[in-house]
Formats: structure tokens, sequence, C-alpha cells
């Protein structure tokens, strides 16, 4: 049974594990609740867009995983877990108690990451779109600072291209997975300015890619290695 209470942390790194029994099973879901006071902008299938949210849920789900109600079902697991109101949920078959974490000048990354199914975005076409899979890249941020929603839009597309970088860099040959999430949170404006630049080459933007970039390499470097150590079928 999980807790009914969460403590909030406004820090990735106090981001919780927790146990759900379902089917029989254990499945591991990683929870952080930075609580009130917070906008994120995200590609997740719940609570996707941009808007307040008080909580980010990335769900391990088994390989195979077949419902067709993943937004249904990522409210019951959040309702379980103690989570109450808007919320971003996220599904992944990788290990999320494998996460990893980097900070630069007070940007925070947290990754998850499942890369037995990549490849490059801008693929040949093939006459026929892939049911998704749970698979993924997960990729959380959190900045200390306000953004306005064009910032929040350009944080998602620098984080997307500190992930590229870290996959080519250790010899991927992809750009990610077909099911890769972003969400990215920023406390929400209070009278004050909000800044108007995520972009690389901005302050909070290159601090943003630099934890990105270092997170995903520290999530995929092993796992690659382990696909290295594997002998050919012959």
């Amino acid at each position: 049974m999980l807790p009914r209470t969460l403590l909030t942390s406004a820090s990735l790194a106090h981001a919780a594990l927790r146990t759900h029994v379902e089917g029989g099973r254990e499945w591991l879901l990683l929870v952080w609740a930075p609580g009130p006071g917070v906008r994120m902008v995200s590609s997740a299938v719940l609570g996707g867009g941009i808007g307040a949210r008080g909580w980010v849920l990335n769900a391990q789900v088994p390989p195979g995983y077949d419902r067709r109600d993943p937004v249904a079902h990522l409210r019951d697991l959040a309702s379980d877990a103690g989570l109450a109101g808007p919320g971003v949920g996220l599904m992944t078959a990788a290990c999320v108690a494998d996460r990893r974490h980097a900070v630069d000048g007070g940007a925070e990354a947290l990754v998850t990451a499942g890369i037995g199914v990549r490849g490059w975005a801008a693929a040949p076409g093939s006459g026929s779109v892939a049911a998704p899979r749970p698979g993924t890249i997960n990729i959380i941020v959190s900045l200390p600072v306000a953004l306005t929603d064009a910032a929040l839009v350009n944080a998602v597309a620098t984080a997307t291209e500190a992930k590229t970088q870290a996959l080519v860099e250790l010899g991927a040959d992809a750009s990610g997975t077909p099911t890769d999430a972003v969400c990215v949170a920023a406390p929400s404006p209070s009278g004050g300015e909000a800044e108007p630049f995520a972009g690389p080459r901005s302050v909070w933007g290159a601090r943003l890619a630099r934890a990105v970039h270092r997170a995903t390499r520290e999530a995929c470097e092993e796992l690659l290695a382990a696909e290295r150590r594997v002998p050919p079928i012959t």
C-alpha cells in the first residue's frame, strides 16, 4: 500500500521511489512533487501542454504493456501514490530506479532511459505507423527561474538537442526513441519578469542543456556498453 501523503521538494534529487502492486507484480513509480506555484510544459499523455502542475509521476510499466487507456491508468497510479490535483504522468519500460540526476548552475535534470528501440527522427517512411510502446528516454527538468510560454517551449527543444548530442557522442547512431518524453518545470511568474529565452546559448538554456546532456550520457552509457558486450547471434 502506498502512502497517502508525500513530502514536497523543489529538488529533483529528492524524487522518491514508490511501489505499486498490480496484476500480481510490483511496479516502481518515480515521484517528484515540487508542490504549488510551479508551471510545467510537457509532451506527456497525462498533464501535457503548459499549465500549473504540482507533481510528476514516471511509472515503470512491464514489457509488453498493452493497455489502451494510459491516461486513466496514470490517473489511478497517481491517486494510489497520494498525488492530488493536476500533474504530469509519464510511462517507461526502463528501470526508474536507475535514474540519473545532474545539476548545472541551479538547473536540474532527471533522466530515465530505455534505448532498446531507437532510431533517427527523420527516418525513411515505411507506409505505416507503428503503435507506440513504452521504452523511452524520459527527461524531467527543473529550473529555479520563471519562464515565459515561449521560453518553456524553447526549453523543451534545448533539452531534446542535448539528449541527442549525448546519444551521438556515445555512438548510439540515433536521435532518440519513438516514445521519448520531456517535462520542464519552472516557478509560475508572480508579478515579476520571466526569462524570455531558454535556447542553448541563453544563460538558463545553456545550464539546462549541460544538465540534460550529463544525465542522459550517464543513463545511456552503461546500457550501450552492455549491448556491445553481448556476442552476436550466429
